[in-house]
């Protein structure tokens, strides 16, 4: 990809700020719906989702009744402050933390009528997950990181999953480094082997948490960019939690959080 930087700030790339309703926000550009009313199918919905910590003095109400809609085949930011409750909002879309109250449904499964276990099975077949402090195992190569779901899921790998990871290190660029273990890459060519190895299940939905926090510009507007192009080109659903709007920008639909609700 690109060294240089693609400037986000044309006005037909940047997404409007999405408008409170009585309905569900939806991570839409258009205008404001109705409950449950939209015109693109959806990757992922939420309806009435409470998440409360702590009891008492100390209980903390991290979402007070989140009406959601995700698009298919979109690029959504979902924006806030620290402490807005972004974050506990992408855990529970994502099937990490089970919501207090309310409903989460992804491609028509709802999240709260499965057990632990096919919970589990559930995000390993159809979520993905990129995470801002990479998570890669330092002992395996870049080429065993991204194939490790797939180790996880079946005990043997073919031939058309190693042409698979070869192929979307080569379209992010790592494709010399897949022989190299986590330390001897750039911050950069981690986090790409990490979008690689969320990519390399064909998951419904690629959860992001703050993918760029740990790198500088030019890199944070490469692995962005991809995310983008991922969405455009491959059709696939990114969902992205940060706080920072140069980010937000290159997304199709932003959703801002303020003290737990949609802003």
């Amino acid at each position: 990809m690109s060294s240089s930087r693609r400037a986000p700030a044309t006005a037909a790339d940047r997404p409007a700020a999405t408008q409170p309703t009585t309905g569900p926000s939806t991570a839409r550009t258009a205008e404001p719906t109705t409950h449950g009313a939209t015109d693109q199918p959806l990757a992922a919905s939420a309806r009435g989702l409470t998440k409360t910590y702590g009891r008492g003095e100390a209980q903390v109400h991290a979402l007070r009744g989140v009406d959601l809609d995700v698009p298919r085949g979109r690029f959504t930011a979902i924006m806030g402050p620290s402490g807005s409750g972004k974050s506990t909002l992408m855990h529970c879309l994502a099937g990490l933390d089970r919501p207090s109250g309310g409903t989460v449904a992804v491609g028509g499964t709802d999240l709260g009528s499965l057990g632990d276990d096919a919970l589990t099975v559930f995000r390993r077949e159809h979520i993905g997950f990129v995470f801002q402090s990479f998570n890669l195992l330092p002992m395996l190569t870049a080429r065993q990181n991204i194939l490790l779901p797939l180790e996880l899921a079946h005990p043997r790998t073919d031939d058309a999953a190693r042409e698979r990871a070869h192929e979307l290190a080569d379209s992010l660029g790592v494709a010399d480094r897949l022989d190299h273990r986590p330390a001897e890459l750039s911050g950069g060519q981690q986090q790409r082997v990490a979008i690689a190895r969320a990519l390399i299940t064909r998951p419904s939905l690629l959860f992001a948490d703050e993918p760029t926090g740990n790198l500088d510009s030019t890199t944070s507007a490469e692995v962005l960019d991809h995310l983008r192009r991922s969405a455009r080109e491959l059709g696939q659903t990114v969902v992205m939690v940060t706080h920072e709007p140069d980010a937000a920008a290159y997304a199709d639909d932003v959703v801002t959080v303020q003290d737990g609700l949609i802003a």
